[in-house]
């Protein structure tokens, strides 16, 4: 049974203003507030605490990952365990129990990373063994209980990340993680709710956090992680289409910028 905290839900406004001070203290590896944004309600969507995400989640070439020792910690807080067989420069190995999926040996070594394309890459020669911890951590996990980490990567691993398919793939395993494509997801109309059977109550702080929201986002995949928090209040009537409309005109920024940036995200500018 898993033992992680549950927290208390925050409003949209709250979070908002959480990520602008987060990006702003340049201390937890976020440059932008969107990105903040994107990373808190992500956590909040799990249940946890917005500024667990500053401490435990990077954002790597646009994508979210998790440090090796936030997902291991994780995994141990939700019941799993691990045991340690090898730590070395040349070879890890660990054997990863839970309840849920069992027992499983992973190990990485140099010549597993080599035949996958990744030893002799910067931090590879730099710090081989905390890289092939980091790969034995995730694929261990994975492996015997997916749910505490699902769709998030470490940093090493996302750094190492080709384009055109992940580095498992080029690595025959006994067990062998799905193939996971990591692209930013078109931003579809933020519509109308389908049907509810009674309107839900937003009160004036609520409301003018989903306008800020919308306004501090400057990527589409930010845009959308609100639009899809919007869409879950279930809203209608005026205040529906009054959001629809600043998300609409966000997304069609986004698609289309102008060239002059700096009346519109200043605060962008001053972390950078």
């Amino acid at each position: 049974m898993s033992n992680l905290v549950v927290a208390q839900n925050h409003s949209i406004s709250e979070v908002a203003q959480m990520a602008k001070a987060v990006a702003s203290s340049n201390l937890f590896g976020v440059k932008t507030p969107d990105q903040a944004l994107a990373l808190m309600l992500l956590a909040q969507a799990e249940g946890l605490h917005p500024m667990v995400a500053a401490r435990d989640y990077h954002i790597i070439e646009g994508r979210p990952s998790m440090k090796a020792d936030a997902m291991l910690a994780r995994f141990q807080l939700a019941g799993g365990k691990v045991k340690w067989l090898t730590l070395t420069d040349s070879k890890v190995a660990a054997e990863f129990t839970h309840e849920s999926g069992g027992s499983a040996v992973i190990d990485w070594d140099m010549d597993r990373a080599k035949t996958a394309g990744l030893g002799g890459k910067g931090n590879w020669n730099k710090y081989p063994r905390q890289m092939l911890r980091a790969r034995v951590i995730s694929e261990g996990i994975r492996t015997v209980f997916p749910a505490c980490v699902v769709g998030v990567y470490t940093p090493e691993e996302v750094q190492d990340f080709d384009h055109r398919q992940a580095a498992y793939e080029a690595v025959p395993a006994t067990i062998k993680p799905s193939p996971v494509a990591i692209k930013p997801a078109a931003i579809e109309a933020l519509p109308e709710p389908a049907s509810a059977p009674a309107e839900a109550v937003v009160d004036d702080d609520d409301i003018v956090g989903f306008r800020e929201a919308i306004d501090a986002c400057t990527t589409e995949v930010a845009l959308k992680v609100v639009g899809e928090q919007i869409k879950k209040r279930g809203l209608k009537g005026a205040v529906a289409k009054e959001l629809r409309d600043l998300f609409a005109k966000k997304k069609a920024e986004l698609q289309n910028p102008t060239p002059v940036v700096e009346d519109t995200v200043p605060a962008v500018e001053e972390v950078l």
